[in-house]
């Protein structure tokens, strides 16, 4: 019983230092400027790319990834973070500088302003809001209240944990805007990082380091036609997915638009690439596989299981702290961005041009935080919670990434024809998923995706009577 009290006494600890070294980074930033976009939704240009890169980091990487990715236990799954690597380039070099030249708040702005009209911007922002709403925010209250409850062996309901990191999480979304949910998603990245290359450490020990006696599947990098990557969709839809999430997604876009200058924006990014191939491939699959050898396929249990037996009692409530810091840090990024959708692309639009933006994006943020709360009980029900949020996933992001594609490669384009696109490519991913799939989902996502840009480019011309025009040289004008 002592024990188990120190444990959470721990877990409480760290949780609070992450708190109060939040407050003390933010407590001189200029309130009276809250009112206006660049500082709330953007931190007034003043995130350096230290914070640049531990709000990206750490806005993805939470439970779904450390026990999802970890439950498959094997190798295979590290090519999701070498792929991120590439996605991470392509946001620095590309889609960055287009951000910055043209001024945005949101990524979707950026189709405001090449198609001309605002109405693609608030159906792209606002599928955007949904897939946050719908699908993430209720996905990361559920994995991470999963993990507390196994790991401390909480004979309480489900729920009342919810509830927990949906008041927390929100808190620093409503209380400080961007430059809180930076701020701690960083102090936050330093624990998280640190225990998780301990447990990496730790479960290699408890094996002697020895991998012998694992199958060679479980080890290889390349995969088979049964496998979840198999090695030929590294060559066709990967490069996309990483694509849409690294480089149009608000989520994390977010962060690198909130720096000073480009430069310091590219210079966070890079960060986060290099910390994504050299460290979190490893902590990601390494512990998975040691379990398989220590324990055989057990699943999703796999991380829990196996941090439960290698690490030292009194560390587990750190620990705990750091998987908490980690689905919190997600969570109020997603609160956040969804908030910034809602009022640069919805309400300033349609609403209120000049609204109360402090008080707008506290009831928005209410609101996401109630919806996501009551969607928990569904994801319950799922066999298997990174699945489903891939299948839900897909049907929106190709899609979208089509809507940016067509905007950057083409001129001429009726923001109508896009948008028909992103409907077209929506129903066409959904018969894919949940009716006839003739091959591996990834595939599918780039049938999609050029599905949706032939579309555009067809409406565009025998709809709207409009030829698009291919401009390589001005994709950044």
């Amino acid at each position: 019983m002592n024990l188990e009290w120190l444990q959470i006494g721990i877990f409480f600890l760290g949780t609070a230092a992450i708190g109060w070294l939040t407050y003390r980074k933010c407590r001189g930033a200029n309130r009276a400027a809250s009112t206006s976009n660049k500082e709330y939704f953007l931190a007034n240009g003043g995130l350096s790319w230290v914070f640049v890169a531990g709000s990206i980091t750490l806005t993805n990487l939470s439970t779904d990834q450390l026990v999802g990715m970890n439950g498959n236990q094997m190798a295979l799954l590290a090519w999701w973070e070498f792929a991120a690597v590439i996605g991470l380039i392509i946001l620095a070099k590309i889609f960055l500088p287009v951000y910055y030249k043209n001024n945005c708040t949101t990524t979707t702005e950026l189709l405001e302003k090449k198609y001309k009209d605002k109405h693609i911007r608030a159906v792209i922002g606002g599928l955007f809001l949904l897939a946050n709403t719908l699908i993430f925010l209720p996905a990361l209250l559920y994995g991470g209240s999963l993990f507390m409850q196994s790991m401390f062996q909480l004979d309480i309901n489900l729920m009342y944990l919810v509830f927990g990191f949906a008041i927390v999480g929100a808190a620093y979304a409503i209380l400080g805007g961007l430059r809180a949910v930076a701020v701690s998603d960083t102090y936050s990245g330093v624990l998280i990082l640190g225990m998780s290359i301990l447990v990496v450490f730790l479960s290699l020990q408890a094996i002697g380091f020895d991998l012998s006696g694992i199958p060679k599947e479980r080890l290889s990098m390349i995969g088979g036609n049964d496998s979840p990557i198999p090695w030929h969709t590294l060559l066709t839809g990967m490069i996309f997915i990483q694509t849409f999430y690294w480089s149009t997604n608000q989520t994390i876009t977010q962060r690198a638009m909130a720096a000073p200058n480009l430069k310091e924006a590219q210079k966070g990014v890079f960060a986060a690439a290099g910390i994504r191939l050299l460290i979190v491939p490893a902590i990601v699959v390494i512990p998975g596989i040691v379990a398989f050898k220590l324990y055989g396929d057990i699943g999703d249990t796999a991380y829990g299981t196996i941090v439960g037996d290698i690490l030292p009692p009194w560390l587990s409530g750190l620990f705990a702290a750091a998987l908490a810091a980690a689905v919190l840090t997600s969570y109020n990024s997603a609160l956040n961005s969804s908030a910034t959708l809602y009022v640069c692309d919805i309400h300033e639009n349609y609403v209120n041009k000049t609204p109360d933006i402090r008080k707008i994006s506290n009831r928005v943020t209410a609101i996401l935080v109630i919806v996501s709360i009551s969607l928990v009980p569904l994801f319950q029900q799922a066999d298997s919670l990174i699945n489903l949020m891939q299948k839900l996933w897909g049907l929106v992001s190709m899609p979208i990434l089509s809507a940016f594609i067509v905007g950057l490669l083409f001129n001429n384009v009726h923001a109508k024809a896009a948008i028909t696109a992103v409907m077209f490519g929506t129903g066409l991913y959904a018969v894919f998923s949940f009716g006839w799939e003739p091959l591996h989902y990834i595939h599918l996502m780039l049938i999609t995706l050029i599905s949706c840009v032939l579309v555009a480019l067809a409406v565009n011309r025998l709809v709207f009577r409009q030829r698009a025009r291919l401009v390589f040289s001005d994709v950044n004008s």
